[in-house]
């Protein structure tokens, strides 16, 4: 859902990276295997800051920089039409252009520009979470369409 990037000020906020919107919804973040409450959270220059819950130092918020920031699943908003949540498509099969299964969805990373979708079935494939690549997807089928040769 995001990382944490550092500390902003010296009342123990901190600077939350590759955030996603929902996040800041979010009543509870795990941050390093802790659990923590949102006291509250804005927006400043494009980069979603946070006041937890017993972080009251600038040390303190430093502590958490790199750690990843998850939620419970159930915690985030009915996403929007035609939106998916990334951990949703986990599981969900992998077809091209032309039938051809591809594999199963095993994870999804970002490797900076975009998100990676890993599929596994007879070998490893990374796929990019791009228009030009991802053409469809049916939840109730449980499948994504691609545009992704199977000898790729």
């Amino acid at each position: 859902m995001g990382r944490v990037a550092g500390s902003y000020g010296v009342r123990g906020w901190i600077r939350v990276e590759r955030a996603v919107n929902a996040l800041e919804d979010c009543s509870r973040w795990s941050i390093g295997g802790s659990e923590y409450g949102v006291a509250q959270t804005k927006w400043h220059s494009g980069t979603l800051l946070a006041k937890l819950e017993g972080v009251e130092s600038r040390e303190a918020a430093l502590a958490l920089q790199g750690e990843e920031i998850a939620v419970q699943r159930e915690a985030l908003p009915e996403a929007e039409e035609g939106k998916f949540y990334l951990v949703d498509l986990v599981g969900l099969e992998v077809v091209n252009e032309h039938g051809v299964l591809l594999g199963v969805v095993e994870k999804f990373f970002s490797n900076g520009p975009q998100d990676v979708m890993e599929v596994i079935g007879e070998r490893a494939r990374l796929l990019p979470w791009v228009p030009t690549v991802v053409k469809k997807v049916d939840l109730l089928k449980k499948r994504i369409e691609v545009e992704w040769g199977a000898d790729w």
